[in-house]
Protein backbone atom coordinates (compact mmCIF):
# COMPACT_ATOMS: atom_id res chain seq x y z
CA UNK A 1 0.00 0.00 0.00
CA UNK A 2 2.79 2.41 0.86
CA UNK A 3 4.59 1.61 -2.36
CA UNK A 4 1.46 2.33 -4.41
CA UNK A 5 0.92 5.60 -2.56
CA UNK A 6 4.56 6.62 -3.14
CA UNK A 7 4.32 5.83 -6.87
CA UNK A 8 1.06 7.76 -7.17
CA UNK A 9 2.62 10.74 -5.37
CA UNK A 10 5.69 10.64 -7.64
CA UNK A 11 3.48 10.46 -10.73
CA UNK A 12 1.43 13.43 -9.52
CA UNK A 13 4.60 15.46 -8.85
CA UNK A 14 5.99 14.58 -12.27
CA UNK A 15 2.80 15.65 -14.03
CA UNK A 16 2.75 18.84 -11.97
CA UNK A 17 6.27 19.69 -13.05
CA UNK A 18 5.50 18.88 -16.66
CA UNK A 19 2.57 21.30 -16.55
CA UNK A 20 4.91 24.07 -15.32
CA UNK A 21 6.93 23.98 -18.53
CA UNK A 22 4.24 25.95 -20.33
CA UNK A 23 5.03 29.02 -18.28
CA UNK A 24 8.72 28.81 -19.11
CA UNK A 25 7.85 28.64 -22.81
CA UNK A 26 5.72 31.76 -22.41
CA UNK A 27 8.60 33.49 -20.65
CA UNK A 28 10.94 32.54 -23.47
CA UNK A 29 8.53 33.96 -26.04
CA UNK A 30 8.21 37.16 -24.00
CA UNK A 31 11.99 37.40 -23.76
CA UNK A 32 12.28 36.99 -27.53
CA UNK A 33 9.68 39.71 -28.07
CA UNK A 34 11.52 42.07 -25.72
CA UNK A 35 14.79 41.32 -27.51
CA UNK A 36 13.18 42.17 -30.84
CA UNK A 37 11.77 45.40 -29.41
CA UNK A 38 15.18 46.30 -28.01
CA UNK A 39 16.81 45.61 -31.38
CA UNK A 40 14.25 47.84 -33.10
CA UNK A 41 14.88 50.62 -30.58
CA UNK A 42 18.64 50.29 -31.06
CA UNK A 43 18.19 50.53 -34.82
CA UNK A 44 16.07 53.67 -34.48
CA UNK A 45 18.62 55.19 -32.11
CA UNK A 46 21.44 54.42 -34.56
CA UNK A 47 19.45 56.09 -37.34
CA UNK A 48 19.07 59.20 -35.18
CA UNK A 49 22.80 59.20 -34.38
CA UNK A 50 23.62 58.93 -38.09
CA UNK A 51 21.22 61.76 -38.89
CA UNK A 52 22.75 63.95 -36.18
CA UNK A 53 26.25 63.22 -37.48
CA UNK A 54 25.17 64.23 -40.98
CA UNK A 55 23.66 67.46 -39.67
CA UNK A 56 26.88 68.20 -37.77
CA UNK A 57 28.93 67.61 -40.93
CA UNK A 58 26.63 69.91 -42.90
CA UNK A 59 26.90 72.57 -40.20
CA UNK A 60 30.69 72.30 -40.16
CA UNK A 61 30.76 72.67 -43.95
CA UNK A 62 28.50 75.72 -43.78
CA UNK A 63 30.70 77.18 -41.04
CA UNK A 64 33.82 76.66 -43.15
CA UNK A 65 32.18 78.31 -46.17
CA UNK A 66 31.04 81.21 -44.01
CA UNK A 67 34.53 81.66 -42.57
CA UNK A 68 36.04 81.55 -46.05
CA UNK A 69 33.57 84.14 -47.34
CA UNK A 70 34.25 86.40 -44.34
CA UNK A 71 38.01 86.10 -44.90
CA UNK A 72 37.61 86.99 -48.58
CA UNK A 73 35.45 89.98 -47.67
CA UNK A 74 38.00 91.21 -45.17
CA UNK A 75 40.73 90.73 -47.76
CA UNK A 76 38.78 92.79 -50.31
CA UNK A 77 38.17 95.56 -47.76
CA UNK A 78 41.84 95.63 -46.76
CA UNK A 79 43.07 95.87 -50.37
CA UNK A 80 40.28 98.18 -51.50
CA UNK A 81 40.83 100.86 -48.84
Amino acid sequence: MRKTLAIALMLTATLGLAACDKKSEDKAQDANQHAQDAQKSMSEAQDKVNEAAKENADAAKAQAESSKAAAQEQSKEATGS
